[in-house]
């Protein structure tokens, strides 16, 4: 919960600019060993960022709602919604519009997650993820990018075996 509430922060210590404008809508697929999940959401950007030798640092809010289809003996689907803060970094050294970005955010997942194999102990689960991806398009409204994303609850009750997930997003900026 720390590093949540240091994400949260980061705003208040950023340069403020008007060149973060973008909200957006995006669309997601992905895969673990056993499920296939496709997700909905929206992000808000904050509005800020800071310039590094290395690159631009930006955040964003992103709310997600997902529902995973499980494929196990005994399963069941459940649904997944969630809160994440993120910073993407834009690096210096690589093509415009190339980014890498992470979050860690809080999520419930429902009913709680039995694929006849692993099985979670709580319906609250935190989401951490790595992705890179491409802004493209014309004002760069269009965005691509190839998540890694884990599920679990860092240890608050056992099991907690976690789940892992491959993504692919589409975004569209508004």
């Amino acid at each position: 919960m720390p590093l949540a509430m240091a994400f949260a922060s980061v705003p208040a210590f950023a340069q403020q600019t008007d060149d973060s404008r973008y909200s957006a809508w995006f669309v997601q697929a992905g895969v673990s060993e056993n499920n296939q999940a496709l997700t909905v959401g929206a992000t808000r950007d904050w509005r800020w960022q800071k310039q590094y030798r290395l690159g631009r640092v930006t955040g964003y809010w992103e709310g997600a709602v997902g529902r995973w289809l499980v494929n196990g003996r005994g399963s069941h689907d459940v649904t997944q919604v969630g809160l994440t803060p993120v910073l993407r970094l834009y690096p210096q050294a690589w093509q415009p519009g190339w980014f890498i970005e992470g979050g860690i955010g809080a999520n419930v997942i429902f009913p709680t997650y039995d694929d006849g194999k692993k099985r979670f102990s709580t319906t609250f689960q935190f989401g951490d993820h790595l992705a890179v991806g491409k802004r493209f398009g014309q004002q760069r409204q269009h965005e691509w990018a190839v998540r890694f994303q884990h599920f679990s609850n860092a240890r608050i009750e056992r099991p907690n075996p976690g789940e892992n997930f491959l993504q692919l997003r589409y975004s569209r900026q508004w």
